[in-house]
């Protein structure tokens, strides 16, 4: 390990071995995978077991249940169709999703779901990759009727395995939108659409068009919608812990848990399975402007957009009213202001880390983010669930270090 510049310093590193050996040892998280990279250093910590109860020990190569990280990964597919000029940004997506042809909108977003208005204009990809398209998940939303509806029909797959593609868009079109399409930010639902959009467009698998395009190149042979037989050792079981008692339940086991097949439904929103060394890879390569040993994966400018807020100013305060008002549900998660495309773009100094930060976190305790101006990549992989604080508190710990080892 180098000490140098565009590097770490030593003692920066092992305040972040410290913090993080103190996390697993408190009992609330049994393992961890961290990975950091600057200029031409990367460093790993591997930390723990695979189950609460012991078991092998965590390795660099252990595969994590990706969860909503997978957002800023899985938006490349859509990335490239931008690129190839076989999508647009404001091409209505109806030809591809007539099940989001002439949409109704709730007249109020707690109201009855047959009290509705029509769209004031069609949807379009723009309002998909923005997550913006009038859906989604929100925190001061639950209870409503139509929270309540989202979750009858299966549509964020938190509980059970989603239906295939085309049944999900068509329980997707039976809904009315919450709010008018590109009016207002909303979580989770538009990326699981995008998926749904690429493999339409493409003619191909999600999964196929995304390994072909964007993780074979990088070199991401461990990332993908399900974990083989011959890789499943490498699996830990993902917990969600009681919120009360902090005593650890499975919600995943590895053999013969919902990752162990290949899914009905690939979802770009939170399907993925990695490792911190193919997270990185990809964080590299959008550091890189699109090019990952030579090669182009994205262009340039592909990259400048998906990693610029693109929300406008009302759009960001809404989104940062909800995660600043929701903070003891999400643990302080969320808190950056802006979004790209798939992921958070911070527009102002909330914590450590500076303002154009780009990435995002998960809800099985995944994290990963980058930032230019420090050259800086970093991917922290746990299989604890943010049913408790302490997976959120790790992250937060890890960053808050991260930004310290930074040496000049």
């Amino acid at each position: 390990m180098s000490e140098g510049k565009n590097g770490f310093s030593a003692a920066g590193l092992r305040k972040i071995r410290a913090v993080l050996e103190r996390h697993v040892e408190s009992g609330k998280i049994p393992g961890l995978v961290a990975l950091v990279s600057r200029g031409g250093e990367t460093h790993v910590e591997a930390i723990g077991t695979m189950r609460h109860d012991g078991g092998a020990p965590m390795s660099r190569d252990t595969i994590f249940r990706m969860a909503s990280t997978s957002k800023p990964l899985a938006m490349a597919a859509a990335m490239v169709l931008l690129d190839e000029c076989r999508l647009r940004l404001d091409d209505l997506v109806d030809p591809w999703l007539p099940e989001l042809a002439g949409r109704q909108v709730l007249k109020s977003v707690g109201g009855p779901l047959d009290e509705t208005v029509p769209a004031r204009r069609p949807i379009t990809v723009r309002d998909l990759v923005t997550s913006t398209f009038g859906l989604g998940m929100d925190l001061t939303s639950m209870g409503t009727p139509i929270m309540g509806k989202v979750f009858e029909l299966n549509l964020i797959g938190h509980a059970e395995p989603q239906p295939e593609q085309d049944e999900w868009m068509r329980r997707l079109g039976t809904l009315p939108l919450m709010h008018q399409p590109g009016e207002h930010w909303q979580y989770q639902i538009s990326h699981d659409v995008v998926g749904v959009l690429v493999s339409r467009v493409t003619g191909q698998s999600y999964e196929e068009f995304l390994r072909e395009r964007v993780l074979a190149p990088l070199g991401m042979d461990d990332t993908g919608f399900h974990v083989p037989e011959e890789k499943i050792d490498r699996l830990p079981p993902s917990y969600v812990p009681d919120p009360q008692t902090g005593e650890f339940h499975v919600w995943d086991p590895a053999e013969g848990g919902r990752f162990s097949q290949p899914p009905a439904f690939q979802g770009g929103g939170g399907g993925l399975v990695s490792t911190v060394d193919d997270y990185n890879a990809y964080f590299r390569m959008l550091l890189n402007y699109g090019m990952h040993n030579g090669e182009r994966i994205l262009s340039r400018a592909a990259v400048e957009l998906m990693t610029t807020n693109c929300l406008t100013p009302e759009q960001e305060a809404a989104r940062s009213a909800l995660a600043r008002n929701s903070v003891q549900v999400s643990f302080g998660q969320g808190q950056q202001g802006g979004w790209g495309f798939g992921m958070a773009v911070r527009t102002y100094r909330g914590d450590y880390a500076p303002i154009g930060q780009f990435g995002w976190d998960g809800g099985t305790g995944t994290s990963a983010y980058a930032d230019r101006g420090n050259q800086l990549s970093g991917v922290l992989l746990t299989q604890v669930g943010l049913s408790i604080p302490a997976p959120a508190q790790l992250i937060h710990d890890f960053w808050t270090t991260v930004y310290q080892a930074i040496e000049d």
